[in-house]
């Protein structure tokens, strides 16, 4: 019989470390196994966090490592959360993450509900849909500015057609007005696909049986929609709710591409100014509070938001 590869690892393991491996119940050999993967957690995510948080404590800048660092306390939360202009980024996150949840949302299982209805090229029309979804956020920035170009850009043109308006009497990505709509309609463009096809998944997840049940009562077709259809798939839309906004609220090289944060400050979220605090202010201590802000604010919304999925699940 062959030598296998289990075998000659066997036999060029050394006698006292084999009789050590022996000796080991099923259960330390699996965290002998694991315990790779958790030290490169650990060191990745964890150690980072925690040096972020030592950082927001003092007024360290990653420009000057050599200078004194002064302990400062709860001071660059206080700044921060008493700044008016942190506030206005906030502000313009929140209009960002709304709208663009509202439409992929809206969409997104509008476009699920006619796919599921399994029509003549169907997995066609699927995959063109899922197209925008595959490609890089850098190329769909670069490829939206062009578009919305007053002079030359097609979206201007399509506008003017159905409107009347005059093609080049505004710029998506240059009016105060019409910057944050310009970044929540390529971010809709492309993101939409993603909760089709959670939404998808969840429509044909429901048993026929019980659509033949409710018809076998006399239920109209709305009736079912709103007692088996949105309850049934509830679930999965919370779902794509909850992954579209964790990566909305951290969006940043999209908009970057887009419009890079302007008109003046129309666009710039709270990723971009944090990324200005920190790389090109170079106030690292400030920034680190800033992130840690952020990130106590991501984990507790979606904390709380995850426990009343829970509770939609259960039901």
């Amino acid at each position: 019989m062959p030598e296998t590869a289990m075998d000659r690892a066997a036999s060029a393991t050394p006698p006292g470390i084999a009789r050590r491996v022996r000796g080991l119940s099923d259960r330390a050999i699996a965290w002998l196994f694991v315990a790779p993967t958790i030290f490169l957690l650990l060191a990745i995510n964890i150690f980072p966090l925690i040096w972020t948080i030592r950082l927001s404590f003092t007024n360290f800048r990653a420009n000057r490592p050599n200078a004194d660092v002064e302990w400062v306390g709860l001071r660059n939360y206080q700044r921060i959360l008493s700044d008016p202009e942190i506030w206005q980024t906030m502000q313009a996150t929140a209009h960002f993450l709304f709208w663009t949840l509202f439409f992929q949302v809206l969409i997104g299982f509008a476009l699920a509900w006619l796919i599921n209805a399994k029509f003549r090229s169907s997995n066609f029309w699927t995959t063109v849909i899922v197209l925008p979804m595959m490609l890089s956020p850098a190329v769909v920035g670069n490829f939206w500015t062009f578009l919305y170009q007053p002079q030359i850009g097609l979206f201007n043109y399509v506008v003017a057609f159905v409107s009347g308006a005059d093609p080049t009497s505004f710029s998506m990505i240059g009016d105060v007005p019409l910057a944050p709509w310009a970044i929540v309609i390529v971010d809709t463009w492309m993101w939409t696909p993603f909760v089709m096809l959670i939404c998808l998944a969840g429509l044909r997840s429901i048993p026929e049986s019980i659509y033949e049940a409710a018809e076998c009562d006399r239920a109209s077709k709305w009736r079912q929609f709103w007692t088996i259809t949105v309850p049934m798939v509830l679930p999965f839309l919370m779902l794509a709710v909850l992954f579209r906004g964790i990566e909305n609220f951290k969006m940043f090289d999209l908009v970057v591409q887009l419009t890079g944060g302007g008109p003046g400050s129309t666009t710039e979220l709270t990723s971009i100014n944090l990324k200005r605090e920190a790389f090109e202010k170079w106030r690292t201590g400030y920034a680190s509070a800033y992130a840690v802000i952020l990130f106590v604010t991501v984990f507790g919304l979606a904390s709380i938001y995850v426990k009343a999925l829970n509770k939609v699940k259960e039901r």
